[in-house]
C-alpha cells in the first residue's frame, strides 16, 4: 500500500518539528529515515502513523487521507512500533501477540479461527514460536523486540513503521532484527524505519531519507546519497565513506574530531 506525504508540517506548541515535507513511499519499498537527534525523524514517523495531527499538509494511505480513517481502519493496514514500547511485562509472548488482533475483532472480541491463524503466522514470521509461553519480562532485548514485531504483524498490516527498532541491542541482535525486516519486505510488506546506524541503513534498505532541522536533506539509494559532503552537512561532522568488500555498499563513518589545544 502506498503512502503519500504531501507538504506535511508537524509542530509542538510554537516549535516546528517537521517543516513542509513531501515524499511518497511506494508499496513494497524498504526505507530508512536517518538524521541527528532533534532532526524530526520520530515526529515524522508519528505523523505518518496518525499518532500526531498535522499543522499543515496531509498523509494519504492509499488514496485516502489517513485522518479521515478511524483508528481500527488504519490499524488493519498500517502497524507502528514505537521506540522502546512499554507494558506487557507480565504477559506471555502469545498473549501479547494476540493484542495485535484487536483491530479485526468484533464487538464481543471473541477469538476466531482467523485470529489464531494470524497469531501463529506472526509468531512464526518473527521467530518467537519457541518463546510463546515465556513472560515478556523474562526475555532478552532482542527477544522482546521480536515479540513486539510479532504483535505488529498480527494486525496483518501492509505497511510497517518502526522507530529505532535496533536501539539498545547488541550487534548480533541488531542484525537479527534487520534481517527479519528485510525478509518481511521481500515477502511484500512496505517497511519504513527510523535508524541511527548508517551502516545498517546502507546494508538493509533500498532507500534512505535524511532529515535535518525538520526538512529532507537528501533522499535516494544508499549507494548514491551516502557521500561525505552530504553526510557531513546532515550530521554536522566530517565523514568518510568506505566500501563493504562483500557487498560493495557504502559504510559511512565519522572522521576524528580535531584535537583541541590544551
Amino acid at each position: 500500500m502506498r503512502l503519500s506525504i504531501q507538504d506535511l508540517s508537524l509542530t509542538y506548541g510554537t516549535r516546528t518539528a517537521v517543516d513542509h515535507v513531501s515524499f511518497d513511499v511506494e508499496a513494497g519499498e524498504m526505507v530508512a529515515i536517518v538524521g541527528p537527534n532533534g532532526s524530526g525523524k520520530s515526529t515524522l514517523l508519528r505523523g505518518l502513523s496518525r499518532l500526531q495531527r498535522p499543522s499543515g499538509g496531509r498523509v494519504l494511505l492509499g488514496e485516502t487521507d489517513i485522518r479521515a480513517l478511524g483508528a481500527r481502519q488504519v490499524a488493519r493496514h498500517l502497524a507502528v512500533l514505537p521506540q522502546s514500547p512499554d507494558g506487557g511485562a507480565d504477559l506471555t509472548v502469545r498473549e501479547l501477540v494476540y493484542r495485535g488482533r484487536f483491530p479485526h475483532q468484533g464487538i464481543f472480541q471473541r477469538i476466531t479461527t482467523a485470529d489464531v491463524e494470524a497469531v501463529d503466522w506472526a509468531m512464526q514470521a518473527a521467530d518467537v514460536e519457541r518463546l510463546a509461553a515465556r513472560s515478556m519480562g523474562s526475555l532478552s532485548g532482542g527477544e522482546r523486540q521480536r515479540a513486539w514485531i510479532a504483535l505488529a504483524l498480527a494486525q496483518q498490516p501492509r505497511v510497517l513503521l518502526l522507530d529505532e527498532p535496533t536501539s539498545f541491542l547488541d550487534i548480533a541482535h541488531q542484525v537479527e532484527i534487520m534481517e527479519l525486516l528485510q525478509r518481511l519486505n521481500r515477502d511484500g510488506m512496505t517497511v519504513v524505519a527510523v535508524l541511527h546506524d548508517l551502516a545498517l541503513a546502507a546494508r538493509y534498505t533500498g532507500r534512505v531519507i535524511a532529515m535535518r532541522d525538520g526538512r529532507i536533506a537528501f533522499d535516494g539509494p544508499p549507494a548514491e546519497v551516502f557521500e561525505p559532503v552530504g553526510l557531513g552537512k546532515v550530521f554536522g561532522i566530517a565523514m568518510m565513506v568506505l566500501t563493504d568488500p562483500e557487498t560493495g555498499l557504502p559504510i559511512p563513518i565519522p572522521r576524528s574530531l580535531p584535537t583541541r589545544a590544551g
